[in-house]
């Protein structure tokens, strides 16, 4: 049996009312879905209710799904749109905060390297989450859950055109954001042997 025959199996079970089923799709989809909606809210108690919210939308919606698209680009659609809604109605951003100094965070040996990883990620994460969603959407698709140019478009309802467009604002948003980095990353790079 392919996916695609499982998958069909499986939403004509949750369609007829199998709970079962639907436990089965959730159990399957649950950690994807909450990767998205946390890289997109930036946030675990935000991520927590998207997450339920996007369950409750496709739990109520799956009797309209017709196998038009593959499962989980519907599904990454629901929770696409439900953290949209998520953050327009919540209107939160999470801060850049205050540069860091790299330099200070370069040196040699494996906790400073891995303080360094961690504070590198953590100032990325947040450049992210300030990003519009229009854009952080995109990017998140794209380097979280490695989906392709095509799937990101039909997750979003977009052409690819529009997807590669997101990803270059995006791109550049990010580096205007992490400017402040580079400096100290080349700086502190010369140090490290």
């Amino acid at each position: 049996m392919t996916e695609c025959e499982i998958d069909a199996a499986l939403i004509e079970a949750c369609q007829n009312g199998d709970r079962a089923a639907f436990q089965t799709l959730f159990e399957t989809y649950k950690d994807k879905v909450y990767s998205i909606a946390y890289h997109f809210c930036g946030n675990p108690d935000m991520a927590s209710d998207a997450t339920q919210q996007a369950f409750l939308k496709i739990f109520v919606s799956i009797k309209t799904f017709r196998l038009e698209s593959e499962l989980a680009t519907w599904i990454y659609r629901i929770v696409a749109n439900t953290c949209t809604d998520e953050h327009r109605s919540r209107r939160r951003l999470i801060p850049l905060g205050e540069g860091l100094d790299m330099r200070n965070l370069m040196a040699k040996g494996s906790i400073e390297s891995g303080y360094y990883r961690r504070e590198l990620s953590s100032a990325v994460s947040q450049a992210i989450a300030t990003l519009k969603p229009k854009l952080r959407m995109p990017i998140l698709l794209k380097y979280v859950d490695d989906l392709s140019y095509e799937e990101i478009a039909a997750v979003l309802g977009c052409s690819m055109g529009t997807v590669a467009s997101r990803l270059n604002r995006g791109h550049k948003a990010l580096a205007t954001k992490l400017a402040y980095l580079r400096g100290s990353l080349d700086s502190g790079n010369e140090d490290v042997s």
